[in-house]
């Protein structure tokens, strides 16, 4: 009975945990596109507030600042794009480390036999494929 009950609980593992691998780049990439839209209303707001300043100088002064608050703007929205495609790139390449680490592993249970192989292949699917 008890084996029977490991072979149930290895099977939902197995079903489960490749899920669970997807659902975690999903969330990843979900608050890398948080923070990204977050970083570029900030930009905005600063640009504006600093658009504000600048109307109140007058001549080449006012041009510069308008330059000036430009710029800031456009190198925070840069910034902000660059840093959500790193945090997508690195939620890519935790996946695949993953995998491979999960590809390994499984292969090591290879030259294992009956439940001494499916307690393997299973701990293997819970360690790696988180």
């Amino acid at each position: 009975m008890k084996l029977r009950n490991a072979m149930f609980i290895a099977l939902g593992l197995s079903i489960m945990a490749p899920l669970y691998a997807a659902d975690m780049k999903d969330v990843m990439e979900d608050r890398a596109e948080a923070r990204h839209d977050a970083a570029k209303d900030q930009a905005e707001r600063n640009y504006d507030v600093a658009k504000d300043n600048c109307k109140k100088m007058s001549g080449n002064a006012k041009d510069v600042c308008m330059k000036d608050a430009k710029a800031a703007y456009v190198g925070a929205k840069a910034q902000a794009k660059a840093n959500e495609k790193a945090t997508k790139s690195q939620a890519e390449a935790n996946e695949d480390k993953m995998k491979a680490d999960y590809k390994a592993a499984k292969e090591r249970c290879d030259s294992l036999s009956g439940s001494a192989k499916d307690a393997c292949v299973s701990e293997a699917k819970m360690k790696y494929m988180q």
